[in-house]
């Protein structure tokens, strides 16, 4: 299956989990390693999809917040930065995804209001804890490269903590067009390298 036919089947996928939902389908995380063109990614998302900014380093995880916004304005994409609810503000993202160990910080930002809040949970307990935030990304459900040491949920497990969480959640690692079918209980889902142009 070609990139392009792959992405359009991703998408399609995306759309069915969420169609009750409400919420942005599709999600990009940007990724140092795993995504060199973060911008075109971007580019090629549907309208309506989302992306989460990350980067290590803060002045390149600042000025891709900044040139993922442009495009966003345009093609009418949610935008999150990982762990900066600072630089979320600043270049006006819609909100902040936090890494599983920050998931604490959640109840305090929603306090502040004005940001959507996601976070990053890998067990039942971390989804547990992300009470606070408006959505999750549950990972891995599949094997992928982003978590090599990282025993994958598999389909049935992860549907199955899906539908027990107190807060939509999306599926995330080592989806494509063809695994997405076995989701049913998301309310999306999100990728690194499956979104790559």
């Amino acid at each position: 299956m070609s990139d392009s036919l792959s992405r359009i089947g991703l998408a399609r996928a995306a759309m069915r989990l969420a169609a009750q939902s409400g919420i942005s389908p599709l999600a990009l995380l940007t990724d140092d390693e795993r995504l060199p063109d973060p911008l075109a990614a971007a580019r090629a998302l549907p309208p309506g999809s989302m992306v989460v900014v990350r980067a290590r380093e803060a002045g390149r995880r600042r000025a891709l917040a900044f040139a993922v916004m442009k495009i966003a304005r345009a093609r009418k994409l949610t935008v999150l930065i990982a762990g900066d609810a600072a630089l979320a503000r600043a270049c006006g993202a819609h909100g902040v995804h936090l890494p599983e160990a920050q998931i604490g910080e959640a109840a305090s930002l929603r306090a502040r209001g004005g940001l959507l809040i996601t976070a990053s949970a890998h067990s039942f307990s971390a989804l547990r804890r992300a009470k606070d935030a408006d959505a999750v990304f549950l990972s891995p459900v599949f094997p992928t490269a982003s978590h090599p040491g990282l025993a994958a949920l598999g389909a049935a497990r992860a549907n199955l903590m899906a539908r027990q969480a107190k807060v939509p959640v999306y599926a995330l690692g080592g989806i494509g067009a063809r695994n997405a079918a076995l989701l049913s209980a998301f309310c999306g889902i999100a990728a690194v390298g499956a979104l790559a142009v």
